[in-house]
C-alpha cells in the first residue's frame, strides 16, 4: 500500500488497517491459546456446565483411577500404577471391594467396559487388552491394538476407544476391531487428551486429562455440545493429611447408572467419589 500526505493514510484506509491488525491479533491469540489449552476455544459458544453434589461415598485413596463403570448395582474401576494394576467390583456405599484381580506388572492397566458376560480392558503402552469373565475376572483372552490405550465405553452396539489423541475409535464388540473413527472439535479445534469415557443419553462423556473438565461430545457430528467444570469438586481439606506422592491427583473416571439416572465422578487417588447433578452456568 502507498502511503499518501507524509505517510498519513486516509481515515477509511487507516480504519481497514486497525481492522486487519485486530483480526490478526485475535487469530494469533486464538490460535496460541488452543496450542497451549486445547480444550477451551475462546469464547466458547457451547453450553457450560457445574455439578452440585447429591451425594458422597467412600473411595480407595490408593486407586489410581482409569477405568470406571456402574454394572448391575456395583462400581467396576480400573486402577493403572507401574506398581500395580488391577480391576476391581466395588460396593458403592461402603467403597468395599468385593473382587480384584491385580494386572502382571509389566502392563499398566487402563480403561474397561462391560459387554455381554465379558469386562474388556486395556493397557497403556503394551497395544494389548484383556477379556475376563464379569463374574469370576477370569481371564478369557487377549487381544491387540495398534497405538495406545486410554479408556472404554459402549453405546448399544459399538465399544468406544480413546488413546490419547482427538480420534475415538469406534469398535466391533465381538471381533474388537475398529470399524471408524470420531474426530473431537469443539468450535473447530480439535479436542486432545480425550481419556476416561462414559455413555450418557446418547452422548459421550470424557475426562480431559490434566483438567477438571469433562467434555459432552456428539457422537455422530465429534462436535463437543457442552463443557462440564468440576474446578473446586473435591476441597482442599480433601488433600489434607496426604503425603505428596499419594496425594490426590486429577480428576478421572465417570460412571452413570441409567436406571435411576445417577451420574458418578471421581479421580485419580481422590478419596471420595461423588453422584453430582449437573448446573447450567447462569441459572440456579
Amino acid at each position: 500500500m502507498r502511503h499518501q500526505q507524509g505517510n498519513v493514510l486516509p481515515n477509511t484506509i487507516k480504519e481497514q488497517a486497525r481492522v486487519g491488525v485486530l483480526q490478526f491479533t485475535i487469530s494469533a491469540l486464538a490460535l496460541f491459546v488452543c496450542a497451549a489449552v486445547p480444550f477451551v476455544p475462546i469464547k466458547a459458544a457451547v453450553p457450560e456446565y457445574t455439578a452440585t453434589i447429591v451425594k458422597t461415598y467412600p473411595h480407595d485413596p490408593a486407586a489410581f483411577t482409569e477405568g470406571l463403570l456402574y454394572h448391575n448395582g456395583f462400581l467396576y474401576e480400573s486402577t493403572g500404577g507401574d506398581s500395580g494394576s488391577s480391576i476391581r467390583q466395588v460396593e458403592l456405599n461402603t467403597g468395599k471391594v468385593v473382587r480384584q484381580r491385580n494386572l502382571d506388572a509389566n502392563y499398566f492397566g487402563e480403561g474397561i467396559v462391560i459387554w455381554k458376560n465379558r469386562l474388556i480392558e486395556l493397557t497403556w503402552k503394551n497395544e494389548i487388552g484383556f477379556i475376563y469373565d464379569v463374574r469370576t475376572f477370569n481371564l478369557r483372552s487377549d487381544f491387540h491394538y495398534p497405538g495406545q490405550g486410554w479408556a472404554l465405553t459402549r453405546d448399544t452396539s459399538h465399544l468406544i476407544m480413546s488413546d490419547g489423541t482427538s480420534d475415538l475409535r469406534v469398535l466391533d464388540p465381538d471381533s474388537l476391531t475398529e470399524i471408524r473413527r470420531i474426530h473431537v472439535t469443539c468450535e473447530g479445534h480439535d479436542i486432545r487428551n480425550i481419556n476416561e469415557l462414559e455413555w450418557v443419553k446418547g452422548e459421550i462423556y470424557a475426562n480431559i486429562w490434566q483438567t477438571n473438565r469433562i467434555a459432552r461430545i456428539d457422537p455422530k457430528t465429534g462436535h463437543v455440545v457442552g463443557w462440564i467444570d468440576l474446578t473446586g469438586l473435591l476441597s482442599p481439606a480433601d488433600s489434607e493429611g496426604f503425603d505428596p506422592d499419594d496425594a490426590p491427583e486429577v480428576l478421572n473416571g465417570i460412571a452413570y447408572d441409567a436406571e435411576h439416572d445417577r451420574l458418578f465422578v471421581t479421580g485419580k487417588l481422590w478419596p471420595k467419589l461423588f453422584e453430582i447433578k449437573l448446573v447450567k452456568k447462569g441459572t440456579r
